[in-house]
């Protein structure tokens, strides 16, 4: 997201009018969640191109109508009035997501596989799964898997872990551990920009220790030449802008000698110091 009341003081300042411009002078992806709920209009997604640059690179989720009313059946006119109005935003938008509810299982990975063939080619996609039997590592897996490579189609990865480590004591933990799948982590590269969304703990320094495997798997594909996306929540997405520059600031420690260094990246001036309260060694 871009637009949140709380950021006020780490990212807005005393501007209003153009959150999505300033959120992009600080970080070079978001996820776009609106398009699932309901298709934008076209003048919102001109003023979204308008408010970026080249270098900032969006994630859109296709609409909810297309992954869960529709179940990826049956959704020519669907797509083709999404892409069309999204056109605009199609140079400047990394990877469309193609999230599936708990009830997509092994049995409706044909449909999967036809729904690739039919969405606009040329284009990077991502895939969520919520079903169960695509995280015990069996036969539905490794052909939920394999049909991702065979398309060039990134696995995204939800690491819950921090989240569901928190204890149920804050109405914001306890409506993440409602909404928010409890799935292992398998950090697979299916394609050349796998995704990882990682849904903080409330409490700062309890995500040092959940994000250490990161600090070792994401250079480790950007040494392959992949280029990751990381995506950085929290329970009520208040401190999610501190917590991305902290964590993003530990993987570019870990990045100083190698041929890919991150560029700086820094929060309004009264914020600048919160890496050092929370006790990170940078």
């Amino acid at each position: 997201m871009w637009s949140q009341n709380q950021w006020q003081q780490t990212i807005y300042g005393n501007s209003q009018a153009h959150r999505l411009a300033r959120y992009a002078e600080i970080f070079n992806s978001v996820e776009g969640n609106t398009t699932f709920y309901a298709i934008p209009s076209l003048q919102n997604v001109q003023n979204w191109y308008a408010a970026t640059h080249d270098n900032f690179s969006f994630t859109f989720k296709l609409p909810k109508q297309i992954t869960h009313e529709l179940q990826l059946q049956h959704t020519g006119p669907a797509l083709k009035h999404f892409f069309n109005v999204m056109e605009p935003l199609i140079t400047r938008t990394g990877i469309w997501k193609i999230q599936l509810p708990a009830s997509f299982g092994p049995q409706s990975l044909p449909q999967l596989a036809q729904f690739l063939t039919q969405v606009p080619q040329g284009l990077t996609y991502g895939v969520e799964v919520r079903n169960s039997a695509f995280f015990a590592k069996g036969e539905a897996e490794q052909a939920l898997n394999r049909l991702l490579i065979t398309h060039h189609c990134n696995r995204i990865i939800m690491d819950t872990r921090p989240v569901f480590a928190a204890a149920p004591t804050t109405p914001a933990v306890i409506d993440a551990h409602k909404k928010k799948p409890r799935v292992p982590v398998h950090a697979i590269a299916t394609a050349n920009n796998p995704v990882v969304r990682f849904i903080g703990h409330p409490q700062d320094e309890a995500n040092v220790h959940f994000f250490q495997n990161w600090l070792k798997q994401l250079p480790l594909w950007i040494a392959q030449g992949k280029q990751p996306y990381l995506f950085v929540h929290t329970p009520d997405n208040h401190a999610a802008p501190q917590l991305a520059v902290d964590l993003y600031r530990l993987l570019q420690q870990q990045l100083t000698h190698s041929a890919s260094p991150l560029p700086d990246i820094n929060l309004l001036p009264q914020h600048q110091h919160s890496t050092t309260q929370m006790g990170f060694d940078l």
